[in-house]
């Protein structure tokens, strides 16, 4: 799949600007269309000192992107029934501080733990142990109290890979490769850098010159930012949040890390996070996906799951707008190239409703039931579908009534009236 020749200079001229003006010595980006790579573009002539020409098979570091695979390794974890995200930490790491918190506090970064881990700034110097990094952790450091606010914690996921370890009797790191990387085939991305790989940059705030940025191995916090990848793997991985394998996760357990669960007051509505993933609103749509940095790196990987639009972006600078890029380009994209609706069929008869088409009213408020590609669904002042679940009775499937029942009440034969959740709907307002 290729994008339109305006489509695809609108995109480069946003990567273009971004290099320019936020002074990044090389930028690569990629757009995924109906869920597969559909462009890349590079900006920059710095990805090394020697030359090394950008493109989308050359390693930078994604920085807290890895959270995401961190997360995926959790959420199998609760799926095959090793442990409930509602297990306190200290069920699967005894004795350490901060035990009290849930796992599912973890992964929203809701449960008010310290940002960063005591000691030297680990992510410009060799990590440490699982015991060094929880031999300096105290309570006394907490940033504020459990689920009130959102207050990102890069020392919750260093807590978090060492759980999925402890379960699985394996390294973090062969978890990831194992259970993530060999099915999604992202053979390029690595926990140290594989060449070719971009060396990490700083710009000096007033030369303008490049100054070298280190790339620590960093240990016990490798869950939280350790991993290197390109273009080619990331929109590979893009692609899985579009269209979840089930062998790795299935689409409701996605649906269930792409929902809010702890936010910021200050950015309201317009950005949240979920379990492991952040979110942005582009109403009516929503992006979901993580940022990510390290020394001399900055990364962006975000997707919209509806209109199965993808963006990700790679740039070797400690600072600079990057990781915002993908949501600009899969803007881009949706404004030039948008989505058609599905082709309109005509409906199949439905295994089981047929006879409650039609309008129906609770009090005088007119509701309708009519058949949606195959599916029984409630339109007017509430809106829901429903499958069915034995004879005259239905499931809520999302909507006002997601999860609860639709029982049809009979009076002989005819159908006297329908009992939604106690609400009662008849064939003329109030049953008259």
């Amino acid at each position: 799949m290729t994008l339109r020749p305006d489509t695809a200079a609108a995109l480069y001229a946003e990567v273009a600007a971004a290099q320019s003006e936020w002074k990044l010595p090389s930028i690569t980006a990629g757009v995924l269309q109906d869920g597969a790579l559909a462009w890349t573009g590079s900006r920059g002539q710095f990805a090394t000192t020697d030359g090394l020409t950008v493109g989308p098979d050359v390693q930078y570091r994604i920085g807290s992107i890895t959270k995401t695979m961190t997360a995926i390794l959790v959420m199998q974890c609760r799926d095959d029934g090793l442990l409930s995200l509602n297990d306190a930490v200290g069920k699967h790491l005894p004795g350490i501080a901060y035990g009290d918190l849930t796992i599912r506090q973890l992964l929203a970064h809701s449960g008010g733990m310290n940002a960063e881990p005591e000691g030297d700034w680990w992510e410009r110097n060799p990590g440490v142990s699982f015991e060094a990094l929880t031999a300096g952790m105290d309570e006394a450091q907490a940033a504020g109290k459990p689920d009130r606010r959102h207050h990102y914690s890069n020392l919750g996921y260093g807590l978090l890979g060492e759980v999925v370890a402890r379960l699985r009797g394996e390294p973090w790191m062969e978890l990831v490769a194992a259970r993530i990387l060999d099915p999604l085939e992202m053979r390029r991305t690595t926990y140290f850098p594989v060449r070719p790989a971009a060396q990490g940059f700083s710009v000096h705030p007033f030369s303008g010159r490049l100054e070298h940025e280190p790339a620590y191995d960093a240990g016990a916090m490798a869950p939280a930012g350790q991993l290197w990848s390109t273009i080619e793997d990331l929109a590979k991985y893009a692609a899985f949040w579009i269209d979840p394998g089930y062998d790795i996760l299935s689409r409701d357990t996605i649906d269930e890390m792409a929902a809010p669960a702890a936010a910021d007051p200050r950015e309201a509505l317009t950005a949240s996070y979920g379990l492991g993933l952040r979110l942005h609103a582009d109403d009516p749509h929503l992006f979901v996906g993580h940022t990510g940095s390290m020394p001399g790196f900055v990364a962006g990987l975000f997707v919209d799951r509806v209109r199965r639009i993808g963006g990700v972006t790679l740039a070797n600078a400690t600072y600079g707008r990057c990781a915002s890029v993908p949501l600009d380009l899969m803007r881009i994209v949706a404004s030039y190239e948008p989505a058609l609706p599905p082709e309109w069929v005509p409906e199949v008869e439905l295994a089981q409703g047929e006879e409650l088409l039609g309008h129906w009213y609770w009090g005088n408020t007119p509701l309708t039931f009519s058949a949606v590609t195959g599916i029984l669904q409630l339109s007017g002042a509430m809106n829901s579908r429903f499958s069915p679940i034995g004879p005259d009775l239905y499931r809520g499937r999302d909507g006002y009534f997601a999860g609860e029942r639709l029982r049809v009440v009979r009076d002989g034969d005819e159908i006297s009236h329908l009992n939604v959740a106690t609400f009662i709907l008849t064939r003329t307002p109030y049953g008259r």
